[in-house]
């Protein structure tokens, strides 16, 4: 499965996978208008054996299948209270 990853202008370290180049339609309203402005980063195939830095494969696929976009948020803070 091929793949497009582009990062938020708005939000630091957030980025969005689409199952479509520039398919920006299927992201909700809200989300995008919280997202900002969005660059292409990646093209990608999500196929076997495939390993990313910070999401598990398979469950990138299974969003991008059923709702047309992957949403990946920055990693916690390790230095932030909690």
């Amino acid at each position: 499965m091929k793949c497009f990853v582009y990062r938020s202008a708005r939000r630091a370290g957030t980025y969005v996978y689409l199952r479509e180049r520039d398919a920006f339609g299927l992201l909700p309203p809200e989300m995008a208008a919280r997202l900002g402005a969005l660059s292409l980063v990646l093209e990608l195939d999500l196929g076997p054996g495939r390993r990313l830095a910070q999401e598990d494969p398979a469950v990138v696929a299974r969003n991008l299948a059923a709702q047309g976009f992957h949403l990946q948020f920055p990693p916690p803070d390790p230095t932030a209270a909690g």
